[in-house]
């Protein structure tokens, strides 16, 4: 069972907890996801951030919502796809995020809590290396394709003869909206979220996005079926699927200067510069700031207990011109139980 613990000291954050998290049932038993009352396909998306995009879906603060995403290029590349096909992609159609959907009351200075429920892997992917892309694009000039067929077997890859690759899906891209006019790339990672290609992000996991404009737009797409930490060639293994999740706005809470999140092991802060140095040394910071709030600790214990239990991580590396780094901080050491 994940237990929240954002807000230790309110009694409506108590009661916000009992609605987000699973119900665990008298015989100890996790019950099954709540059910769904919104559905969106894979064609209700756009690909762009910014305060002007029309909503597809306006709903209340607790709203449970079935999605569908497409892969990354959307449906310009398929299982049967060739390298020679890497030649003809445009970069428009990068990056289809179904949504946005509008939650009625959200206000800037507010946080909109996205919890994953269900996360379903389609039945194909893809991973690619394309020249101009990824952190050794210089050494790596000549394209390469692998595709993958799921429809049997969406627990594990057959890498080759020897290596096999767990899955673990998630969302890579998972955002709000920002405060600007401006259509602005999915590329980067932003203070809104956006393109975070952090696999920590699986099912299970609850995610708190500040929220910068009315009805705060949450999107959600660029859906991969394993990445490794940093995504090096600029590709995961991107893949189409299916997912549930929650959504639950947070009025009067800790204002939020980047996405936050935590799993049932951990709770972790994003922070995203346009070098690993200034990324790693805010996500410290949004760790402190975090354990001086809600732990009650002062600011040089605080920097002292991310030196002794924080794990920094690298979640991308490649979405120029920002990088993301997180800080993990173990629940157990942190005494949440």
């Amino acid at each position: 069972m994940m237990l929240i613990r954002y807000f230790p000291s309110s009694r409506s954050y108590f009661i916000f907890l009992l609605t987000l998290t699973f119900i665990v049932l008298s015989n100890g038993a996790i019950s099954s996801p709540p059910t769904v009352q919104y559905h969106l396909s894979a064609e209700q998306t756009h690909n762009k951030f910014s305060r002007n995009e029309k909503p597809v879906l306006t709903v209340k603060s607790g709203a449970v919502i079935e999605v569908f995403t497409e892969e990354t290029t959307d449906k310009q590349l398929n299982l049967g796809s060739s390298v020679e096909d890497l030649a003809t992609l445009k970069s428009d159609p990068i990056h289809p995020l179904t949504g946005p959907v509008f939650v009625e009351g959200a206000e800037p200075g507010d946080t909109l809590a996205v919890t994953l429920h269900e996360i379903e892997l389609g039945d194909w992917g893809f991973a690619a290396i394309m020249p101009g892309f990824g952190l050794l694009a210089d050494e790596f000039t000549v394209p390469y394709l692998r595709t993958f067929d799921f429809s049997k077997n969406k627990q594990e890859i057959q890498f080759t003869d020897k290596i096999k690759i767990p899955l673990n899906p998630f969302p890579g891209v998972m955002g709000v909206a920002p405060d600007t006019d401006e259509r602005l790339s999915t590329i980067p990672p932003r203070a809104n979220g956006g393109n975070m290609d952090d696999p920590h992000l699986v099912e299970g996991t609850t995610v708190y996005f500040p929220v910068f404009v009315n009805g705060a737009l949450f999107s959600i797409g660029d859906t991969h079926a394993v990445q490794g930490a940093g995504e090096v060639t600029g590709t995961a293994i991107e893949a189409p699927m299916r997912v549930i999740y929650e959504l639950n706005l947070i009025k009067g809470g800790r204002k939020l200067q980047e996405p936050e999140y935590e799993t049932n092991d951990s709770y972790a802060v994003t922070a995203y510069a346009t070098t690993l140095d200034e990324a790693a040394k805010k996500a410290t910071r949004y760790m402190i700031n975090y354990l001086v709030e809600e732990h009650g600790m002062d600011r040089y214990a605080a920097y002292m207990l991310c030196s002794l239990a924080g794990k920094l991580k690298i979640a991308e590396v490649v979405d120029m011109p920002h990088m993301l780094v997180t800080m993990h901080m173990s629940k157990k050491v942190l005494g949440i139980k």
